[in-house]
C-alpha cells in the first residue's frame, strides 16, 4: 500500500466523539487512515466504510483487519448512503465521516489521470467502473457545457476562452492526455496569467474532476440523508478541500442548526425548535506542524454538526 497521511486526523476523530459501542460510517474510506482511528476507539461497535474505488477497499481491508474485524467495507458511492443503511437494516448511526476530494494515492497514481503534473490518459474517475471520464468531457462536451463547468466548478475567469480553445484543438485531433490538455489551457491564457503563482490548469482540472464524479451533486444528497440518519448525540463531520464544498457544507449545517433571525418585536416568533447544533462555528484547519509535514492539508477545513437529544 502507498504511504498515506490522513488530513486533520486527530481533530476529526475527536470531533466525531467516537463511543466504544457506537455505529459509525466512513463514507470515504480511501486508504483507511480515518477508519483505522475510528476502529481503534470503537472496539464493541461497528464501522461501515464506503468507497467507490475497489482498489481502495482491497488495500484498506488489510489495514483494518490488523485492528479488528468489527467493520464492513462497501463498494458503492456515498450518495447511496440511505439505501446502503436500509439494506443493512440500520435506521440510525452515531457518527458519519466525509473526507472529500481525491485521495492522495489516487492523485499520485499517474494512470488515474488526476494530476496536471504527470502525463496520463484523461480519466479522473474515482469509480473505475463508470463510463463517463475526463476524456469524454474534454472531447465531447459542447463549448456551452465546458464553459458552464469551468465557471461553476472551477470558478475560472477564462472559462469561455479555454472552452473555445479546446473545441478548436479537438477539431483536428482528440485531446488524449493530461499534459496535452495542460498545453491547450496554457495556449488560451494571457501571458500575465501564466506568470502568476499557482498552476494555470489547476482550476480547470478541478472542474473536470467534479463533473466526472458528480461530486457536488453527491455531496448534496449525502448531507441531507446523513443528517436524517444520525442518532441523538450522533455527529457528522466533513473535511472539505475547496470553497465550493465548504460553502455547501456550511450552508446545509446552518440551515438546520442556526436559528433564523426574527423580528424581536414579535416574541412569539422567537421560539424555534432545532434538531441539530453546530459543533464548531468556524472551520478547524491544520496546525503549522501538520502543514509542515503534509502539504495537502493547506486547504482542508473541518466542520461538524450534532443531533440534539
Amino acid at each position: 500500500m502507498m504511504e498515506h497521511v490522513s488530513v486533520l486526523l486527530n481533530e476529526t476523530i475527536d470531533m466525531l466523539n467516537v463511543k466504544d459501542d457506537g455505529i459509525y460510517v466512513d463514507c470515504t474510506l480511501g486508504r483507511g487512515g480515518h477508519s483505522s482511528a475510528i476502529l481503534k476507539r470503537c472496539k464493541n461497535g461497528h464501522l461501515y466504510a464506503i468507497d467507490c474505488d475497489q482498489q481502495a477497499i482491497d488495500e484498506s481491508s488489510e489495514r483494518l483487519l490488523k485492528i479488528g474485524s468489527n467493520f464492513t467495507c462497501i463498494h458503492n458511492t456515498f450518495e447511496n448512503l440511505g439505501n446502503i443503511l436500509d439494506s443493512l437494516g440500520i435506521e440510525g448511526v452515531d457518527g458519519i465521516l466525509l473526507d472529500l476530494g481525491v485521495s492522495s494515492p489516487q492523485f499520485d497514481d499517474e494512470k488515474r489521470g488526476f494530476s496536471y503534473r504527470m502525463d496520463a490518459r484523461l480519466d479522473m474517475r474515482m469509480n473505475q467502473e463508470q463510463e463517463l471520464d475526463a476524456w469524454k468531457v474534454v472531447n465531447e462536451y459542447p463549448v456551452s457545457e465546458l464553459t458552464r463547468i469551468f465557471k461553476e466548478y472551477g470558478e475560472d475567469p477564462f472559462a469561455y476562452k479555454i472552452a473555445c480553445r479546446i473545441e478548436k484543438v479537438r477539431e483536428e485531433k482528440p485531446i488524449d492526455t493530461t499534459l496535452e490538455l495542460v498545453d491547450v489551457i496554457r495556449s488560451a491564457l494571457p501571458e500575465k496569467v501564466l506568470h502568476k503563482k499557482g498552476h494555470p490548469a489547476k482550476r480547470i482540472f478541478q472542474a473536470i474532476r467534479i463533473e466526472v464524479n458528480h461530486e457536488l451533486d453527491q455531496l448534496a444528497v449525502v448531507l441531507k440523508e446523513g443528517l436524517k440518519r444520525l442518532n441523538p448525540q450522533g455527529r457528522m463531520v466533513v473535511i472539505t478541500f475547496h470553497s465550493l464544498e465548504d460553502r455547501m457544507v456550511k450552508n446545509v449545517f446552518k440551515e438546520v442548526a442556526v436559528p433564523k433571525k426574527v423580528d424581536k418585536r414579535l416574541p412569539e416568533l422567537r421560539i424555534e425548535k432545532l434538531d441539530y447544533q453546530l459543533v464548531n462555528r468556524k472551520p478547524v484547519t491544520a496546525t503549522n506542524e501538520e502543514l509542515n509535514n503534509n502539504n495537502r492539508a493547506h486547504s482542508a477545513k473541518l466542520r461538524g454538526i450534532e443531533r440534539i437529544e
